[in-house]
């Protein structure tokens, strides 16, 4: 189909156009940990990079795979082949991915705290409620044999372990401890210093994240979807979790972490300031896209609401319209 060869070209230069843009360009190979990156500059935004080639091969994994699972089905099924829009969905949640782990965002996380404030933020509220309008497990689902599926991902997706992982109120929990867990604790100065830590640290918030979105978007068939009421508690509930991360940082009385204070650069805000600033972001940006994420909620709820009526209207209208009719005939 002329859309998934399209959808093919989008995921491929997803993962090849930024390597070919920095060849072309010369672009300079910075490492992420370790030493003080360039002062950020419109030239060195497009030419300095992390040099890990750890994430690439992640988001290379995960377009490639859906992409072809997608042609699968398509070819099998041409009559119901996967909606264009979830395939856009993925593939935005894979650039998002990009961007926090395989750009410069990555690269001056490690010297400013705003930045790698940006950073969680793309990993724990961006990527996944887009990889979860993606639809990834409904798309196995349909790409396996009847004998997978029934015999080895049905019985995983039934069994109690992820019934009680997937549980909402599990869900809300695991999100919040480990934002807060996270940014008030030793590991977030010893992710700076450790490659390892940090790339568990980066799975954590993409993990999280990933737990915390699902059954918010329900497009897949998880055993818990939260209905329209449900679903606005369950992210109001989230917005004073975000402010008070946000709002401690912003208010703590020194530097938080000693990684900060002890980078050495020449350029950008003072450590306390750029803490402060992280800690608008977490407040600002974090309780915009849990708003915004309520308000769709809510008009979701309202066109259902409306179409209920509309139905139970009609079906009125015909009950009274069919005596009518017998009498008339």
């Amino acid at each position: 189909m002329a859309w998934m060869r399209w959808a093919i070209r989008v995921g491929l230069g997803l993962i090849a156009g930024p390597a070919a843009a920095m060849t072309m360009a010369g672009v300079q190979v910075v490492e992420a940990h370790g030493g003080s990156a360039p002062e950020p500059t419109y030239s060195t935004a497009l030419t300095a990079w992390p040099g890990d080639p750890l994430p690439w091969i992640a988001v290379a994994t995960g377009s490639i795979g859906y992409l072809v699972m997608a042609m699968v089905v398509n070819r099998a099924h041409p009559a119901t082949p996967v909606p264009l829009r979830r395939v856009r969905f993925w593939l935005a949640g894979m650039a998002m991915i990009t961007l926090a782990l395989a750009s410069p965002v990555d690269l001056y996380a490690d010297d400013l705290l705003s930045v790698h404030m940006v950073q969680h933020l793309l990993l724990t509220m961006a990527a996944p409620p887009l990889l979860a309008l993606g639809a990834p497990m409904t798309l196995l689902l349909r790409v396996s044999s009847t004998q997978i599926r029934r015999s080895v991902l049905l019985p995983i997706l039934h069994s109690g372990a992820v019934r009680a992982i997937s549980w909402p109120p599990v869900a809300w929990a695991a999100f919040s401890m480990v934002m807060w867990a996270t940014h008030f604790s030793p590991l977030f100065d010893a992710a700076l210093e450790n490659d390892g830590l940090h790339h568990l640290e980066h799975l954590l918030y993409l993990g999280a994240g990933v737990l915390f979105w699902w059954p918010v978007i329900g497009a897949d068939p998880i055993r818990w979807r939260l209905g329209p009421v449900s679903r606005m508690v369950y992210l109001g509930a989230q917005m004073p979790i975000d402010a008070a991360i946000g709002l401690a940082i912003y208010f703590a009385p020194g530097v938080l972490y000693a990684h900060y204070s002890t980078v050495l650069r020449t350029w950008g805000p003072s450590p306390f300031v750029d803490q402060q600033i992280a800690g608008i972001l977490m407040w600002g940006v974090g309780d915009l896209v849990m708003l915004g994420a309520l308000v769709l909620s809510i008009a979701s709820w309202l066109r259902a609401d409306e179409v209920r009526s509309l139905r139970t209207e009609q079906r009125a209208v015909a009950r009274q319209v069919e005596p009518e009719s017998a009498e008339g005939g």
